[in-house]
């Protein structure tokens, strides 16, 4: 392989890396959104079908028992705020790994178009994900908290 020809494959190699690392970035942080505006059904664009989920509200295994999940733990009347930072990813051809620091908030109130959170909850988010014939997904989520503060609705 002559030089030209090996520093298009490395141009090349590089371009997917930035594409696999914005894609999969925005994957985390459609998670949040999701959950904020309560389109549970939209998780099938963030899980993989076979996925798995461990988080204070429970284990879950499959996209169809996590939507169920989210739904239970994200009623009408509670509003939430889900914030996503310090993402490192981690690429290894069609599998990654991802860590991203989250703050949830949580407020309740049905008539009051801004109520006073009543709870918020840091917690450290490990993903595994794998590229399937859809793109990106979620394989696994564990969220670990590391400090709460108020009552939890």
């Amino acid at each position: 392989m002559d030089a030209a020809t090996r520093e298009t494959v490395s141009e090349q190699e590089t371009l997917r890396e930035l594409i696999d690392r914005e894609t999969i970035s925005d994957l985390i942080h459609r998670l949040g959104a999701v959950l904020d505006d309560q389109r549970f059904d939209d998780l099938a664009l963030v899980f993989a079908e076979d996925a798995s989920i461990t988080t204070p509200g429970g284990h879950e295994e499959g996209l169809d028992a996590i939507v169920a999940q989210a739904a239970r733990n994200h009623t009408p009347e509670l509003r939430t705020q889900h914030l996503a930072t310090d993402l490192v990813i981690d690429l290894d051809g069609d599998r990654a790994r991802a860590r991203a620091n989250y703050v949830g908030v949580f407020a309740v109130g049905s008539g009051d178009p801004a109520p006073a959170p009543r709870f918020q909850i840091g917690s450290v988010y490990r993903f595994d994900l794998v590229r399937t014939a859809d793109g990106w997904r979620v394989h696994s989520m564990e969220m670990l908290p590391t400090w709460a503060s108020g009552e939890r609705p």
